[in-house]
């Protein structure tokens, strides 16, 4: 997978729509979730992109310790269907984890998972802090990696 680390700014057209109609398929079509994507935070994230066989079939959104919590962040998380299991998820935390800290220095990072990923994100060194809560109708931990 080729891997595309981009701020706001640098995204082309093609890319910034690209990476919403991945967010709106895996979000909103495919979880059935209702819910405003558009929340004003793009301007300030890294997207990660990594695209496969000339397709965006993985994506992130990164964010400096305090523009999203007081650790540095990881969030929207996503593999487009048809190219899950083959190991991209992983992929693309892995180059998310180096980019972060590449920019940030060796930095605590935080997430909100869907709770049914609890344990991919513990492989990856996260560790679960707090209870499940609701977000947008989907259950989810606060997770952070130290």
């Amino acid at each position: 997978m080729k891997i595309t680390p981009r701020t706001f700014e640098q995204l082309t057209g093609s890319e910034l729509y690209e990476v919403l109609k991945l967010r709106a398929e895996v979000f909103v079509v495919e979880q059935q979730c209702a819910y405003l994507d558009l929340d004003g935070k793009d301007f300030r994230a890294i997207h990660v992109l990594g695209h496969e066989g000339g397709e965006l079939a993985a994506y992130t959104r990164l964010f400096a310790p305090g523009d999203y919590f007081e650790e540095a962040s990881i969030g929207r998380v996503a593999v487009r269907a048809q190219h899950r299991g083959l190991g991209l998820g992983r992929e693309i935390m892995d180059a998310s984890l180096l980019e972060l800290e590449a920019r940030f220095g060796a930095v605590a990072i935080s997430l909100s998972a869907q709770a049914y990923l609890r344990r991919f994100y513990e492989e990856l060194g996260f560790v679960a802090e707090g209870s499940e809560y609701l977000e947008d109708g989907i259950p989810h931990i606060h997770m952070v990696r130290r």
